[in-house]
C-alpha cells in the first residue's frame, strides 16, 4: 500500500471577531475532508471500513446535506440515508456538490453580523438557531467527520496530513 504523507496544514490564522474566527475554523475543516475525498479512487471511496458502513464518499455526501440543512432549511427526512452517496455519484459530482453547499451556505454567512441573531431562514414549526450555535455545531459535526475521513483514507492507500 503506498503512503503519502501530506504536510499537515495549520490552524487558519483569523481576525479577531467572532464570526471571522468561527468561520475560519469551518473552512478550515471543509478544505479538509474535501481533499480527503477528493482523488480517492474508486471503488475503494465507498467502500466501508467499520461494520457501520461508514465510507469517504457517504461522509461527504451527509456533510452536504447537514449545510444544507442548517443553512439553507433544506429538510432532511430520512439521515441515515444521507451516509450514502447514490450508485451513479462519482468522487468529482459529490465533491463538487458539497463545495456548491459551503458557498451558498457562506453566502448565508456573510450576510449575518450578528452572531447571537438567528438564521435568516424558515422552516415551518422549528425557530432557526443563532449563527453562532449554528458555526458551532458545524464546526463539531465537521470536525468529527473530518477526523472519520483521516482514519478512513489512511486505511485505503496510507495517505495522511491536512
Amino acid at each position: 500500500m503506498p503512503t503519502e504523507h501530506r504536510r499537515d496544514t495549520p490552524p487558519p490564522r483569523t481576525g479577531t471577531g467572532e464570526i471571522e474566527v468561527l468561520r475560519g475554523f469551518l473552512d478550515y475543516l471543509r478544505t479538509s475532508i474535501a481533499a480527503k475525498v477528493d482523488g480517492t479512487p474508486e471503488p475503494q471511496v465507498r467502500a466501508p471500513a467499520v461494520p457501520s458502513g461508514t465510507n469517504l464518499l457517504g461522509l461527504l455526501n451527509h456533510l452536504t446535506h447537514v449545510e444544507r440543512a442548517m443553512f439553507l432549511a433544506e429538510d432532511v427526512t430520512d439521515w441515515q440515508a444521507t451516509f450514502r452517496a447514490a450508485p451513479q455519484d462519482g468522487v468529482a459530482e459529490v465533491v463538487a456538490r458539497y463545495r456548491e453547499a459551503v458557498e451558498q451556505a457562506n453566502a448565508v454567512i456573510d450576510g449575518c453580523a450578528d452572531p447571537s441573531a438567528p438564521l435568516p431562514r424558515a422552516r415551518a414549526g422549528r425557530p432557526a438557531p443563532s449563527l453562532r450555535w449554528a458555526l458551532a455545531h458545524m464546526i463539531e459535526e465537521t470536525g468529527r467527520h473530518a477526523g472519520h475521513a483521516d482514519i478512513l483514507r489512511e486505511l485505503i492507500d496510507g495517505t495522511t496530513g491536512r
